[in-house]
């Protein structure tokens, strides 16, 4: 299969295409619950499932982005259902993150306003790689850590504390025009990622050289993050739309960098 593409076509044919366990990593948010209408595709997600498990390396991860429509009244519950069935079909569900915005669209009703969405973190095996964001931690040196164990006693153990700690799984963004991305174009999409989620992700469970593949890549958003990271990648959309929109992204994104020679880097504000 041809790479640094994304291919005009429902993702069931893409992944047809692919031979086993092809791709490394898989980080993508469904079109769940008819939230939203692209373009009338039909959404089937048993099918795509199983074919997303087969095309997954051993050892591969795939972060699966959703939240639950309210139907009269009542939250789906679409969001744990998927979770279980990849479960029945292989999966490990190798962490529940939380993808959580800072400034939601407000709602009315009786409900608090949304702020959050599901970020299933979901693995072939035990992920081969994780290279887990820190940050800095107060104290270090010696501490006395306690386990409770299964008869509900407390051990102590003597654990050294270092300067550094992994960071919680919830991840916070703010969002909308602007801030999402600085790439005006793609806001022709009505549900782009925030680019951090994405760099955040990529780095977490990938390596350089690594495999990415986002089967409904939109308004592109995996493709360019991808490419700056240095991963290789590949996509799927069915919506001619939306990969014009993710293509001339990436164009405006590569002649920017070959005439004004800018560094990666600056284009985040990381």
């Amino acid at each position: 299969m041809q790479l640094s593409k994304i291919y005009n076509e429902d993702c069931l044919i893409t992944m047809a295409n692919m031979e086993d366990e092809f791709v490394d990593f898989v980080i993508t948010s469904p079109p769940y619950d008819d939230i939203r209408n692209y373009n009338g595709y039909n959404f089937e997600f048993e099918k795509i499932t199983r074919q997303l498990f087969r095309v997954i390396k051993k050892g591969g991860v795939m972060v699966w982005v959703v939240a639950d429509a309210t139907v009269d009244g009542s939250e789906t519950g679409t969001s744990f259902r998927q979770a279980l069935f990849f479960k029945e079909i292989g999966f490990r569900l190798h962490d529940t993150m939380i993808y959580y915005k800072n400034n939601p669209m407000p709602q009315t009703g009786n409900r608090y306003h949304q702020h959050f969405e599901y970020m299933f973190v979901l693995s072939k095996g035990s992920p081969k790689t994780f290279n887990p964001i820190t940050e800095p931690t107060k104290y270090h040196g010696l501490a006395n850590m306690k386990n409770r164990g299964q008869n509900g006693s407390l051990d102590y153990e003597k654990v050294e504390r270092t300067k550094e700690k992994k960071i919680g799984n919830v991840f916070c963004y703010s969002v909308g025009g602007g801030i999402s991305t600085k790439d005006k174009i793609a806001y022709g999409h009505p549900a782009i990622f925030p680019e951090k989620l994405v760099i955040d992700q990529i780095n977490t469970w990938t390596n350089e050289e690594d495999l990415v593949y986002d089967p409904f890549m939109g308004s592109g958003t995996t493709a360019k993050i991808a490419h700056i990271l240095n991963r290789k990648w590949i996509g799927s959309e069915i919506s001619e739309q939306y990969i014009e929109i993710a293509n001339k992204r990436l164009d405006i994104y590569t002649a920017n960098m070959l005439q004004f020679k800018i560094n990666p880097a600056e284009l985040f504000d990381l």
